[in-house]
């Protein structure tokens, strides 16, 4: 029985059977091409639907539509809720992770004033929601039942995601995910929003860069634009969380902030000179990746500081404060370590500022020379500051003595206190309450090897 479908018009202005064409074997072929003529009103080639043609004859259609029609079929972006497909079991070779059936409850939300969840970590039978302004907990596959006085009585399996709660505390994760970073209980993260470093553990949120550190965090972290990169990892080597703060745009050139904090000593312990793209840890052995390549830390100890085929100085900064409501004269350095450390800045602190014409002015003592002082801009190390006259050597810089490290304190100041008579190199050592130094390590001594700093002291006169 003939059969004729109806699909639609048929437009022969944009094709049209023609007659059959010969080919080169005798055979023919019909081709399809475009009309002589192009009357868009005439034609056109309409199919029927009705079986064998005949008046009020059955015809066909598409059938029943097999899904249903939303009136509103726009894109939506529900940032503050999360949806579950089907079970998945391995074992009986049940696999519904595809299958997303609107007739069962399968979502869950949390309060949309909190903002978007940037981030979900599942601890055990829990589920940890980053909220931008808010960090929750949700119960999986359990459900906590409460007595009127509060306390949890029983618990359900017939839910996926049970009762949201909240940690204690107004901090969230802002817009920086990978901010995170994990060991044990212990989660750390940023709220650039609140210029606050975090650490989520067993006894809720703390805030970690109030630890000597919230002038610092809430000045970095406030220059940080939205596209800039604050990168989390854990360093499993040295039990140290490290922070990347990228300022946009993140190029070789860009400036950047990468530091750790200790769990040991409650405290930040150390700057870094590198930027890395990921940090991660595997098998106790911290990675990090830079330009497509990984990069293994602490493991080429014949090239310390040296960082993606760079090399770098170690510098420490620090303030010599002893008897500090006694103005005193500092007159020598010292340290015990290893050689190959030289001191590049010792200031005073500020006198204060006085009008000197149209201008505030204060004074600082330094071991820096001005413009145009060539002879001594900072004490030279135990190597570099080495010379000889009439075969006798001599240190310019630090000199060994009982196993210490001891150099003089050198006065460059360019300019007085008012009523001042001996200043800069007439005299030897700073005045001051308190020292503020700088020490790092030179270039040439044992370059890449390893450099020690145990302790730093002073002499002085009262």
């Amino acid at each position: 029985m003939p059969v004729t479908l109806e699909v639609g018009y048929f437009n022969s202005y944009y094709a049209k059977r023609i007659a059959d064409q010969p080919v080169g074997d005798g055979t023919t072929v019909g081709t399809w091409n475009s009309p002589p003529t192009e009357t868009l009103q005439e034609d056109w080639y309409i199919e029927e639907s009705r079986i064998r043609g005949g008046y009020n004859n059955t015809s066909t259609d598409l059938g029943v539509k097999a899904y249903i029609v939303e009136d509103n079929d726009d894109q939506q972006r529900l940032s503050n809720s999360m949806i579950y497909s089907g079970v998945l079991n391995s074992r009986t070779g049940v696999n519904q992770t595809n299958q997303f059936s609107v007739a069962e409850d399968i979502t869950k939300s949390v309060d949309p004033i909190n903002g978007s969840i940037q981030k979900l970590y599942a601890e055990n039978t829990n589920l940890i929601i980053f909220q931008e302004r808010k960090v929750s907990r949700a119960l999986i596959d359990k459900d906590a039942i409460y007595s009127a006085e509060g306390a949890p009585v029983q618990t359900v399996s017939n839910v996926v995601i049970g009762q949201v709660q909240a940690y204690a505390g107004e901090f969230g994760i802002s817009r920086n995910p990978e901010s995170f970073a994990v060991y044990g209980y212990q989660k750390y993260f940023t709220d650039k929003d609140r210029n606050a470093v975090l650490r989520l553990s067993m006894d809720g949120i703390t805030e970690i860069s109030a630890y000597g550190m919230s002038d610092f965090f809430r000045d970095k972290l406030s220059d940080a634009t939205s596209d800039s990169i604050i990168l989390g990892s854990y360093d499993v080597h040295n039990k140290n969380y490290v922070l990347s703060i990228q300022q946009y745009p993140v190029l070789e050139s860009s400036p950047y902030v990468t530091l750790s904090f200790d769990e040991a000593v409650k405290g930040w312990t150390s700057f870094y000179t590198y930027s890395p793209d990921v940090g991660f840890s595997s098998q106790g052995e911290y990675f990090t990746t830079k330009g497509f390549k990984v990069y293994k830390h602490y493991s080429d100890t014949d090239n310390r500081n040296r960082f993606y085929g760079v090399d770098n100085k170690s510098i420490i900064k620090f303030v010599i404060n002893p008897d500090p409501t006694i103005v005193k004269t500092m007159l020598t350095i010292n340290y015990e370590g290893t050689n190959g450390w030289e001191v590049t800045s010792l200031n005073s602190d500020d006198t204060g500022f006085d009008l000197s014409g149209s201008t505030w002015n204060t004074h600082v003592d330094t071991i820096v020379g001005g413009t145009g002082v060539n002879d001594y801009r900072k004490i030279y190390s135990y190597d570099e500051g080495a010379y000889s006259d009439n075969n006798i050597q001599y240190r310019a810089g630090f000199d060994r003595k009982q196993n210490r490290y001891v150099a003089v304190i050198p006065n460059n100041t360019q300019t007085p206190i008012a009523g001042e008579v001996l200043f800069g190199k007439s005299m030897t050592g700073i005045r001051a309450y308190y020292a503020n130094v700088t020490m790092q390590t030179d270039d040439t001594t044992d370059p890449r090897g390893l450099k020690e700093l145990f302790a730093v002291g002073s002499t002085y006169n009262i």
